[in-house]
This record gives C-alpha cells, structure tokens and sequence, in this order.
C-alpha cells in the first residue's frame, strides 16, 4: 500500500526558537507555529481560524534557524507528522501528541521583500526524534540521536 508523510506549513513563530543539546552533544530546536485559515461560514460571513503547531528542527538547520529568527516571523516549514509518546513522570499516565518534524525551512517575506534562502535541501535530515523514549522534561527527545550530518545552509 502507499504512503506518503508530507506536511507543508507557512506560519508565524508563536514562541522564539528554543535550543537545547541532547544527550551526545546533538541540538533541538523546539518551536510554535500558528497557521490561519480563512473561509466563508454558510451564512457568508468571512472567518479566520488559527491552528497551533509544535514544530522540532534537528541538528545545523535548528541551530542556524534560532540565530534568524523570533517570536512572530513568518516562516516554511517543510517536514513530516511525528507521532510521540511517553510515560508522564508525575502522573505515570501515557501521554501522546502529534507534532511536525521540520526537515528543510525558508525564510518568508522578509524585508528585503520575499527572501527565499533555504536552510539546506541538498541532504535529508535522519529520523532523529522518531523515539518513543522519556525525557526528564515529560518529552520524548532525551534519547533521540542524530548524526549531525549536513552543511552550513549559507
């Protein structure tokens, strides 16, 4: 059977960047997304909605990401849907979320009117934060590895 894991967003950062090194040295860039849509309501009245998107940059891209940006930038996201899991350690309940690993951003708009530098499409990220393991946070990366590949994107 087929399949395919592609999601392609274009949001504001609602939250500025958050790095952190893993265990081994590997960098996680954690961030928040918020997308709008706009539609017509079946009485003809225009609405907007908002939807909230956790995003995780792994490795160069989410270091070089949190030097350019902060809260309220618009941004591309290229990446996958990430289906975590965990135990919560205070409460020993099991705990989930869906999140988008990012696998290449651009910038967008900016104020030299429509940049579209990119962070690196030349090589795919690994599958990095895919771990189903327990962080001390109540998160899923403390496991998670990475081997760093990549170019400088500039």
């Amino acid at each position: 059977m087929a399949s395919l894991n592609k999601v392609l967003l274009i949001g504001n950062l609602t939250r500025d960047p958050e790095l952190r090194q893993i265990a081994g040295g590997q960098s996680v860039c954690k961030l928040g997304l918020a997308t709008n849509r706009r539609f017509k309501s079946q009485s003809g009245e225009m609405k907007e909605e908002t939807t909230f998107v956790d995003v995780t940059v792994w490795g160069v891209r989410g270091e070089t990401l949190t030097r350019f940006f902060k809260k309220g930038d618009p941004i591309y996201i290229e990446g996958r849907l990430t289906f975590d899991q965990w135990q919560d350690k205070n409460t020993g309940e099991k705990r989930s979320r869906l999140q988008v690993t990012a696998e290449d951003w651009q910038f967008v708009g900016g104020k030299g009117g429509g940049s579209t530098r990119t962070s690196s499409a030349s090589e795919p990220m690994s599958d990095a934060g895919t771990s189903q393991g327990g962080s001390g946070q109540g998160g899923p990366d403390d496991e998670a590895s990475y081997d760093g590949g990549g170019a400088v994107p500039f």
